[in-house]
């Protein structure tokens, strides 16, 4: 790798400041008296940074010839992050069947998605379907009664669509789940490079979560909360894209001055309009689908569209907008509201279409009929039935959801989350010797569990990584950390507001992404800043090495209780590192 690249890799160069910005403020005030400082940097890079261009020389080391080095370094942009998604696929699909059972609460979604791709709405299934399905491979007639379910539809259509094209079985319902677990370390290696303008960090990023417990596990259980996931980060993603092109697109209305270099303009910053830009419609449309697979996709929303607003009155700054907030307020903040929060409600309403357009004479979806029914009168019929009709239903949906306290024994507190206080069992077995993969020399029964629970060492150096970022957010003014602090809040911050209810730790896979992110950066600034010395260097390779490959043969050996495969008991109890995960 090249010099330059090799100090873009680094996490802690400061895009956004010129080198005369780093002066000491003593030099600054000098100007006053005819003190002319250097050159600063060109507006334009500032706006739009390079990427780390990685050079030959690594693949030279290990012997690959010249040619071909060039076009590895070359194809490195998108080669890398399609390798690390390779490996993350054939890991998630390896024996996606297995365990051939319904786990955890494969029982309501699994049966809820099968309903809805058939009927529209989900129904009531007889207390013996599970054992039914299984035994014959899912030829099963689909019941007519309708169901009271409390999440919406979108997520259960994405397992539905892997049932109707591989059979309403195990790998059938967890296709579409292990599918979009695979994609989305795709797309969170081509964030990390983005942002980090580094596709070292970027498939760093992308390997981490390739290599978590809990993301594998979710990646191969038919559960929401994969789904959900996948969708907060497309989202995430668009809106980093169009940051990235508004930035440009300003840089590029910029006019160059009599030495030819650019620099800020404050009436092409107020005055330039960024267009419709379509990646934020986009991001819409994700944040649409994350609402219509889980409620808690509205506080992504709204955390999403403050950090993209925010990111719009930085841009003009840089750019030399004298009043950023004001031209952002009458620039951008309309289009804004248009492409994120009505296309995420059209897109939430259209996701119902099933439920919509079933019958509402007490034979369609539950509560179709509230309407012509318990809702007879008003000051809101002049509204559609249907629409009324939803909008009881989804009243009922939160009043559940804000009294859902029964007891459930893998329940967790959200302090406990990042240490990985308290993991949940999807399923568990003691076959006897000889049997499901047990040993016939065992001394006694095997365990055979899928443990939801993230890859210890990786959790644990997250939450240094978070106090890091926020340090880099805070104290630097990075906008990296910010958002990557954005995205950890968004997902994990609102869960403190319902401590008193049933929640579970596999929730956090929503701001797994972004933990990912927190430890790449950081081993990033391990590295050693630009300008380090050679000892500096090699140390901090030495160390962000070790723990990258700690935490690999951490979920290596942690893999038997991902995947269900039978152990002894003496093995089982050796991986129980905490009391709170038996």
């Amino acid at each position: 790798m090249t010099s330059t690249a090799s100090s873009m890799d680094s996490t802690d160069y400061r895009q956004d400041r010129t080198p005369h910005d780093r002066r000491p403020s003593w030099q600054q005030r000098l100007r006053r008296f005819g003190y002319t400082a250097e050159p600063s940097a060109d507006v334009r890079e500032r706006l739009s940074p390079p990427y780390a261009q990685p050079g030959p020389r690594l693949w030279q080391v290990l012997g690959v010839p010249h040619g071909w080095a060039e076009r590895i370094a070359r194809w490195s942009p998108w080669g890398g992050p399609l390798l690390v998604t390779l490996m993350a696929g054939v890991l998630r699909f390896w024996n996606l069947g297995s365990p051939k059972a319904v786990i955890f609460d494969e029982t309501y979604y699994a049966k809820d998605a099968w309903a809805l791709v058939h009927r529209g709405f989900e129904v009531n299934w007889d207390k013996n379907a599970n054992d039914l399905i299984l035994s014959t491979g899912g030829h099963v007639a689909v019941p007519a009664d309708a169901a009271y379910v409390v999440h919406p539809p979108v997520g259960k259509y994405v397992i539905g669509l892997g049932e109707l094209l591989f059979g309403f079985d195990p790998f059938g319902w967890r296709f579409m789940t292990a599918l979009l677990g695979t994609l989305s370390v795709l797309l969170l290696c081509r964030i990390g490079r983005r942002i980090f303008r580094s596709t070292f960090l970027g498939c760093l990023a992308g390997a981490l979560m390739a290599l978590d417990g809990l993301h594998f596990v979710m990646s191969r259980t038919a559960l929401l909360d994969g789904v959900l996931m996948f969708f907060v980060l497309a989202a995430f993603g668009c809106l980093v894209v169009d940051r990235d092109r508004a930035r440009a697109r300003l840089a590029a209305a910029l006019p160059p001055d009599a030495d030819g270099r650019y620099r800020p303009d404050a009436t092409v910053a107020e005055t330039t309009r960024l267009g419709l830009r379509p990646w934020r419609w986009g991001a819409g449309l994700f944040l649409g689908l994350a609402i219509g697979t889980k409620w808690n996709g509205l506080y992504i929303m709204v955390a999403f569209c403050l950090m993209s607003v925010l990111w719009d009155v930085g841009s003009r700054r840089v750019a030399g907008a004298r009043h950023p907030y004001r031209t952002v307020l009458r620039r951008d903040t309309g289009l804004a509201f248009l492409a994120t929060v009505p296309v995420a409600l059209v897109t939430y309403l259209v996701s119902w279409t099933g439920w919509i357009l079933s019958a509402a004479d007490g034979k369609g979806g539950y509560y179709r009929n509230w309407a012509a029914t318990d809702g007879r009168g008003g000051s809101w019929t002049w509204l559609p039935d249907w629409l009324r009709s939803l909008w009881h239903y989804e009243h009922e949906v939160y009043e559940f959801h804000t009294h859902l306290t029964s007891p459930h024994r893998y329940q967790s507190n959200p302090w406990s989350w990042l240490v990985l206080g308290r993991p949940v069992s999807y399923f568990y077995e003691s076959p006897a010797p000889g049997k499901d993969g047990c040993p016939s020399d065992a001394s006694g029964k095997c365990a055979r569990e899928v443990l939801a629970i993230g890859t210890p060492l990786l959790w644990w150096a997250a939450c240094f990584a978070v106090l890091y970022v926020l340090w880099r957010w805070l104290l630097r003014r990075d906008w990296r950390a910010g958002a990557i602090a954005c995205g950890i809040a968004a997902g994990y911050l609102p869960w403190f507001l319902y401590q008193e209810r049933t929640i579970f730790l596999f929730y956090a896979v929503v701001f797994l992404p972004f933990l990912c992110l927190a430890v790449a950066m950081m081993i990033g600034a391990l590295a050693g800043p630009p300008g380090s010395t050679d000892t500096r260097r090699v140390a901090g390779a030495t160390g962000a090495g070790v723990l990258v490959l700690l935490i690999a043969w951490n979920f290596i050996y942690f893999w038997p209780l991902y995947t269900g495969q039978a152990i002894t008991i003496d093995s089982w109890r050796s991986r129980m590192w905490l009391d709170t995960w038996v």
